[in-house]
């Protein structure tokens, strides 16, 4: 981090402070701590002060005001740097498109970005100052619940790039509509200086927010060549490859090429960092099982969109091979819950695949077996799956399905 000194903390971030010196790091955990870092204490933080101090902390803070006190502190950094700064939203994607884009940068660019989703109140500082002063971009997945946190987040993180990765129903119980998730999305997009790069999907609920002082780039349809080594991309009269391996993975990789390219960064290079692709766990991990069978662990977020992309990989993956998705319901539909999971459920059966429903919201898939929470699907997995199966693991955070596929890899 770009050191700040007690004196300046004491400014940006009112409340009881003890230290001396500079600190060049921020954390919020205490087992995180390293030397030299600035431990703010949020909820019961202030009940691990001292293991922060033994851990080699230059500095506690209990602020008067957490959420505040983190984006100050932030914003000071992010005020010092150099760096371009990509902001990346999205209804679906924007992790992956994250993660991949941070991995095309960082042979050709010092590059900073998003620790898997920290992308909300606490999460997006703790990015910006992870800033160091030779940082060249930092890439800040920004995360909404509702109308204005988007633009609450940008007034300190400053994006030179603006990535919208898809518009599609999510938080519909916060903003109502696919138009209500544009209009929240499209606040990155005001917070943009004049002249900056845009990339946005062809989506048409964004027209409205789409300012004529922007370098507005509509990302379209991804042609992708899949195979047993990853995925090729067509891109600028070239075609990368990454080592991808689901269809709807080559979009978000589109997507990172286009941000790539805004950021002016060489394209005969991409090549070096798509090769080797890390997403954040719980992305669509395959992990083996009995005799060729496999288990994709994507259970970090579900939405109708992301359901229906990890069903439509499950088939393509699974060809010939026994298919059967343990699919936990997609919260924060609102009214329109309903209908989506009973599209969900119709699509899992028009692509022939078997689903294992779990927890109330599953219900409306209509799928003929049904299991309360976690525990009881797993029970019924090790009774369902057999040598050879393909397996797909989805839910909305909440019911907790992540251990799951850990658990059938690993049975006796």
């Amino acid at each position: 981090m770009i050191p700040l000194s007690i004196d300046e903390l004491q400014r940006l971030a009112p409340g009881e402070l003890h230290g001396e010196g500079a600190v060049t790091g921020m954390q919020i955990d205490s087992r995180r701590i390293r030397p030299g870092d600035l431990f703010v204490a949020v909820g019961r933080g202030r009940q691990f002060l001292d293991d922060a101090r033994t851990g080699g902390a230059a500095a506690t803070l209990i602020p008067d005001d957490v959420f505040s006190a983190l984006a100050a502190i932030a914003g000071a950094v992010r005020e010092r740097s150099s760096a371009r700064v990509v902001g990346i939203t999205g209804s679906t994607g924007k992790t992956s498109t994250k993660d991949i884009l941070a991995a095309l940068c960082a042979p050709v660019a010092r590059t900073v970005a998003t620790e898997a989703s920290f992308n909300a109140e606490l999460g997006v500082p703790l990015t910006l100052c992870r800033l160091e002063p030779d940082t060249e971009v930092c890439l800040v997945e920004l995360g909404m619940r509702g109308f204005g946190q988007i633009a609450e987040l940008c007034t300190f993180a400053r994006p030179h790039v603006g990535v919208i990765t898809a518009i599609g129903p999510v938080h519909l119980e916060r903003v109502g509509s696919v138009d209500g998730v544009a209009r929240a999305k499209a606040e990155l997009l005001d917070a943009l200086p004049v002249g900056a790069p845009a990339v946005v999907p062809d989506a048409h609920e964004l027209e409205p927010y789409l300012r004529e002082d922007l370098d507005v780039r509509r990302v379209g349809p991804v042609d992708a060549e899949l195979d047993r080594e990853g995925t090729r991309v067509a891109f600028a009269g070239r075609r990368v490859r990454f080592s991808l391996r689901a269809r709807h993975q080559a979009q978000n990789a589109l997507t990172a090429l286009y941000a790539y390219e805004a950021l002016g960064l060489p394209l005969d290079r991409a090549g070096e960092g798509a090769a080797c692709v890390e997403l954040s766990r719980w992305r669509g991990d395959e992990l083996p099982l009995a005799d060729g069978g496999f288990v994709l662990n994507d259970a970090w977020n579900a939405n109708p969109v992301s359901v229906a992309a990890a069903l439509r990989h499950l088939v393509e993956r699974g060809r010939g091979q026994r298919q059967l998705a343990v699919l936990g319901g997609m919260a924060e539909l609102g009214e329109h819950s309903g209908r989506y999971h009973c599209e969900v459920g119709e699509l899992a059966r028009t692509l022939g695949v078997e689903v294992l429903a779990v927890g109330e919201l599953a219900r409306g898939y209509g799928a003929a077996q049904w299991v309360p929470d976690a525990g009881a699907a797993l029970v019924r997995l090790r009774e369902l799956v057999g040598p050879g199966d393909a397996v797909l693991v989805k839910a909305s955070r909440a019911i907790a399905l992540e251990g799951i596929a850990a658990a059938l890899a690993n049975r006796s």
